[in-house]
């Protein structure tokens, strides 16, 4: 019996122009949350326990090195000063399309998942009116009224989210062609003297689902997603600079970066798995795990402690099986997972393909504190 499934038709991405280099911060004072410049002694820093004591004063250099050494980052992207979020989501979803070759007026819906809106480099506030979608949708040109687009927040498992509420879409038989939209500009809202700023990045990438027709299960094959906001709601929030001297008015984004790194292992893991079981499927059909590129001794650690819940050992883990983008692209949030799926579907990372028949696991986790997992047959 032929049944709907979802399949990526198309992809799409935006890598801004300005290339930020780890030594580009050598200028930067890093404060920790006391509004103390940052002090520490050496190897006293690690990501699951953060900055265990505080020392003698270290150079800026020591804990650019620091951060390096713990998160394979040594360059990130960011967006001209003429671009805000929008604009750079209207390129990535042009440039899914292209690759789609669909027309855009058969779109039925436009998903755009953010968190701050467009947030200008001249003034630094979030607007969020009309949705981002709606002025993609515009700068498209899409006539269509029934093409209808709205907004996601949802951290940075947003595009993921947004996924799978096209997938519900599709099956229901409410829609046959979503765009999901994923784009943010980190740079605009991280704290200069916060060293996580390190971590931030900008970036947009954009698919397109459509319904296909199978008697064979393609395309998705079951998603979870779990939501902890009792003890997690608050482990990234927006506050003020920690420099006490910072004379702007202007909030920033925060993250308990050793307490998320503990949440994420312990639990990312098990959603994943819930995915797989939900699909019928073990990990030793899965191909690819393409994961949210927050921090890649993290995901590293999350991979490791996915092949253990199946009583498997790190070095089982088979070589290429999970790319990353963080050591040149950085973090750019809800971008991370479509940029890493269009390079692939681009051959752009020469070193990592999809085929027919491969199992891809999609994960992420953020802000909430949120977690998603989509398993993928490659159609």
């Amino acid at each position: 019996m032929s049944n709907i499934f979802s399949v990526f038709s198309g992809t799409g991405s935006y890598i801004p122009k300005v290339v930020v280099k780890n030594e580009d911060f050598l200028k930067h004072t890093f404060y920790d949350s006391d509004g103390e410049r940052i002090k520490h002694s050496k190897d006293e820093y690690t990501a699951d326990e953060g900055w265990k004591k505080k020392g003698e004063p270290k150079s800026t250099k020591q804990v650019i090195d620091k951060f390096e050494e713990t998160t394979r980052g040594k360059e990130r992207r960011y967006v001209t000063d003429d671009l805000v979020t929008s604009d750079i989501g209207f390129f990535a979803a042009k440039d899914a399309l292209i690759s789609s070759g669909i027309d855009k007026e058969s779109l039925d819906y436009i998903i755009f998942a953010h968190n701050f809106g467009d947030v200008r480099a001249d003034n630094k506030r979030s607007d969020f009116v009309p949705t981002l979608a709606a002025r993609v949708k515009h700068m498209l040109e899409i006539h269509n009224p029934k093409t209808i687009a709205y907004d996601l927040p949802f951290g940075c498992p947003g595009w993921l989210q947004g996924v799978i509420q096209a997938d519900y879409y599709i099956k229901s038989g409410d829609a046959k062609r979503i765009m999901v939209v994923g784009a943010e500009t980190l740079s605009r809202v991280y704290d200069p003297f916060d060293m996580d700023c390190m971590l931030y990045a900008d970036g947009a990438g954009a698919t397109i689902l459509e319904a296909m027709i199978s008697d064979f299960p393609v395309g998705i094959l079951a998603h979870a997603a779990r939501s902890d906001t009792i003890e997690h709601a608050h482990m990234l929030w927006m506050d003020k600079s920690y420099n006490p001297d910072y004379k702007g008015d202007e909030i920033f984004l925060k993250m308990y970066g050793n307490k998320l790194y503990k949440y994420a292992l312990r639990t990312v893991p098990l959603v994943v798995k819930e995915s797989l079981d939900k699909a019928g499927l073990t990990l030793d059909e899965v191909d690819k795990v393409l994961i949210h590129q927050a921090n890649a001794k993290m995901d590293d650690a999350i991979l490791e402690r996915l092949f253990h819940l199946y009583g498997k050992k790190a070095d089982e883990i088979p070589e290429r099986m999970m790319p990353l983008t963080i050591p040149w692209l950085g973090n750019s949030s809800v971008a991370t997972i479509p940029t890493l799926l269009d390079m692939i579907m681009k051959k752009e990372l020469t070193k990592y393909s999809l085929k027919t028949g491969d199992i891809v696991v999609f994960a992420s986790v953020g802000a909430g504190m949120n977690i998603n997992s989509v398993v993928y047959r490659m159609p």
